[in-house]
């Protein structure tokens, strides 16, 4: 099938990664030709480690480039099955992005927004048609992470709540299906644990290194929280929160002050180096 991915950052080019990987064809969409060229060079990057690890044949990864296609126009999502939606999380810029895409597909397409915090009901009324509408939630790394969250909105179709079941599990991927709500389950979750950890080190409870210790061997995670609000990006922690804490005006998803403060001054984890660790 056509799957169209809008978005060429992290999480769009993990995405398509993704689907070419289950055998679809991919339109991979972004407003500019630089973003485009970036996000296929991170995509052949990506590729080549999969093969170096032997989890990828170097044919395969012909055939992926084969089946995807770039664009710097949204029409050329027509003819897609399901369109995935995976821009900055703004819900002006992707209400744009979904309205705009709804205008180019048939009425039995799927359009789906990868958010990880803003309310599905929400974001569907943009739409002429809510009832093909719903969130595909991938983990990030998303070739690596195993479960893709389905949040129905309050007009999510049952038909398309089955075809993205069905997609989900094309992927390989396990469908975890949840209801519409401040941060989902993942985020209403994880955003309390990196928050709390965050606090406790600015109350200098214990050091950066204790808490992250503790979490990896008492809790038996792969990345302590800070290490992983890292990963995730500091500025990505704190949108998500403030997500999450304007739509269910709860104390405690507030980000906080060292969160915002690090962000304010530019440390924002591994993207750039700098967060609760450097990295050189």
């Amino acid at each position: 099938m056509k799957v169209s991915i809008i978005g060429a950052g992290t999480m769009g080019i993990g995405i398509a990664q993704v689907v070419l990987d289950a055998g679809h064809d991919v339109t991979l969409v972004s407003d500019t030709e630089a973003s485009l060229k970036n996000g296929v060079e991170r995509l052949r990057s990506n590729l080549d480690k999969a093969i170096s690890k032997g989890a990828m044949a170097p044919a395969k990864k012909e055939d992926c480039l084969k089946r995807l296609s770039t664009s710097s126009s949204i029409s050329e999502v027509a003819g897609s099955v399901i369109v995935i939606e995976a821009v900055p999380e703004d819900a002006d810029v992707k209400k744009s992005v979904i309205s705009n895409a709804e205008r180019y597909v048939s009425v039995d397409a799927v359009i789906a927004t990868n958010t990880s915090s803003i309310s599905i009901s929400a974001l569907s009324k943009c739409l002429a048609n809510p009832e093909r509408f719903l969130g595909l939630h991938f983990f990030n790394p998303a070739p690596v992470m195993k479960v893709i969250e389905l949040v129905r909105g309050e007009k999510t179709s049952d038909d398309t709540l089955k075809k993205s079941l069905d997609f989900a599990k094309s992927l390989g991927k396990t469908p975890a299906e949840v209801k519409d709500s401040p941060g989902f389950i993942s985020n209403r979750i994880l955003m309390i644990y990196l928050n709390e950890s965050i606090n406790a080190l600015d109350q200098r409870i214990a050091s950066r290194e204790t808490i992250d210790t503790i979490a990896r061997l008492g809790f038996s995670h792969p990345m302590g929280p800070l290490e992983l609000a890292d990963f995730i990006g500091l500025d990505v922690c704190k949108d998500i929160m403030e997500a999450i804490y304007s739509q269910s005006n709860d104390d405690k998803f507030k980000p906080s002050p060292l969160l915002a403060r690090m962000v304010r001054e530019g440390r924002l984890g591994r993207k750039n180096k700098k967060g609760f660790y450097d990295y050189p």
